[in-house]
């Protein structure tokens, strides 16, 4: 049976921690940031953690 390939854009778009956790990017902080306050640009900037509820799907798009 040949291996499971990784799905690029999912490559992409997550990463894992050490202790096996998903990290993910926020939406919205990619064009049309000049009505966004400085505060909302400012929180959308850090790394968020995904869902557990969604960890197994995206641990399956990375073949994981």
């Amino acid at each position: 049976m040949p291996k499971m390939k990784t799905i690029s854009g999912a490559k992409k778009r997550f990463s894992l921690t050490g202790t096996g956790k998903v990290k993910r990017k926020h939406a919205y902080h990619s064009h049309i940031l000049t009505k966004k306050t400085k505060k909302q640009k400012r929180n959308l900037a850090h790394v968020a953690m995904c869902a557990s509820v969604d960890e197994k799907r995206v641990k399956a798009l990375l073949g994981i």
